[in-house]
């Protein structure tokens, strides 16, 4: 039976990134990932300066940065007047905490992190089929009947995590919001407000974003509107551009021309789950969308996933491949990737209010709430948060007493 250090169930963008960042640490890990073969999975996602320091530090910044966009502002808007809620300067913002907002394909991150990683560390076409022993050495079996034993298994596997199933009982819930997300060349849009920034409407039950990604080739959005619907969530379900362009009748003609530019839509159903009282049971640890899965209310899914792998990295590296490792995990991550969870889902009220005396105090507020309109006195807390830091600074303070 083959064994290794860790093994990680998933190989997404925390999958990988805890891959990365645990090379050269001495701690043998292997990421199993059930599709036979990787697919440009997704659209635009913004890698805040909380995560892209972390990145940077792993050795890809120059990969992120000809890959992405470096953004010149953050701009809300009103849905029907366009008048503006709020600019944010995102160089100011690379300046004040110490490390850049990038906007970047899905696909081309995760590429960037497979390319950094060695031969032989990521299989593909590995799909578990039974997890067992997890209160002692955890055993792996896997479709093809193989086996593999390992010190710790990562559940890095997403929202619907076979990892997860092991430790809670819980399921998916669907916020009542759904994402039409689409893709258009640059070359079609002559605004040159798209070009170079991250816009954002807010109205009434909807909100849109749109900002450029690969390098400025493309402009990325993603339009929420309030959709019934049952069933398991999903990327890339085929969508109609001309429902997308009904749903948001009425709003400013700028937004509507980048959707009519669009060859083709994907509809995204927004699901989440109830923060867990813990994100480790034994042996089995959950990181990113399998331990927390927010919506995208706060675009800080994938950075959240990237915290918790280069926390447990490091809780790994110094401890070994133990449960004190994943004690010390959860003390670190859980508490601050709970609230950001509770903030995303909070927004869903918020960015969707209607027309009226709460969403006029939203608006005028907006003005000194600064990036994401989360207010300047939690902007420090969620983007200058350094979480290799915090974790060597726990690990310190726990071996001194």
């Amino acid at each position: 039976m083959e064994s290794v250090d860790v093994a990680i169930i998933g190989g997404g963008i925390g999958g990988l990134t805890l891959a990365l960042a645990l090379q050269g640490t001495g701690v043998e890990a292997r990421v199993y990932e059930r599709v036979s073969r990787f697919g440009p999975v997704g659209a635009g996602i913004q890698i805040a300066p909380n995560a892209s320091k972390l990145l940077y530090r792993l050795g890809l910044r120059e990969r992120l940065e000809k890959a992405g966009v470096l953004p010149k502002a953050q701009i809300f808007s009103r849905w029907n007047d366009d008048s503006s809620l709020a600019t944010t300067s995102l160089r100011e913002v690379a300046s004040t905490f110490g490390a850049p907002h990038v906007t970047i394909h899905r696909a081309d991150l995760h590429q960037t992190l497979l390319d950094a990683i060695p031969q032989g560390v990521v299989e593909t076409g590995a799909e578990i089929v039974k997890l067992d022993g997890q209160d002692g050495e955890p055993r792996l079996t896997f479709a093809d009947g193989r086996q593999v034993k390992a010190q710790i298994v990562v559940g890095a596997d997403g929202i619907h995590s076979v990892v997860r199933g092991a430790i809670a009982a819980d399921l998916p819930r669907y916020s009542g919001q759904s994402v039409f997300r689409g893709l258009v060349p640059a070359d079609r849009i002559s605004n040159p407000r798209f070009l170079g920034n991250v816009n954002l409407w807010l109205g009434p039950d909807q909100h849109c974003g749109c900002y450029p990604i690969s390098a400025g080739r493309t402009i990325s959005f993603a339009a929420t509107l309030p959709l019934e619907r049952s069933g398991r969530e999903s990327w890339n379900e085929p969508g109609e551009i001309g429902d997308l362009l009904d749903a948001y009748s009425g709003w400013t003609s700028d937004l509507l021309h980048v959707f009519e530019a669009a060859d083709a839509v994907s509809v995204w159903a927004l699901y989440d789950r109830a923060p867990l009282e813990s994100f480790y049971s034994g042996r089995l640890a959950l990181l990113g969308d399998a331990a927390h899965p927010m919506l995208p209310f706060l675009a800080q899914g994938a950075n959240q996933a990237v915290e918790d792998a280069v926390v447990l990295a490091t809780c790994l590296q110094r401890l070994g491949a133990r449960e004190n490792a994943l004690i010390a995990y959860d003390a670190i991550r859980r508490a601050r990737s709970s609230e950001i969870q509770a903030t995303s889902l909070a927004n869903n009220t918020r960015f969707h209010l209607p027309d009226g005396d709460e969403q006029r105090a939203r608006d005028a507020a907006f003005g000194s709430a600064g990036l994401s309109g989360v207010g300047r006195d939690k902007q420090q807390w969620l983007y200058g948060y350094d979480a290799e830091d915090d974790a060597k600074g726990y690990l310190d303070h726990a071996e001194a007493r």
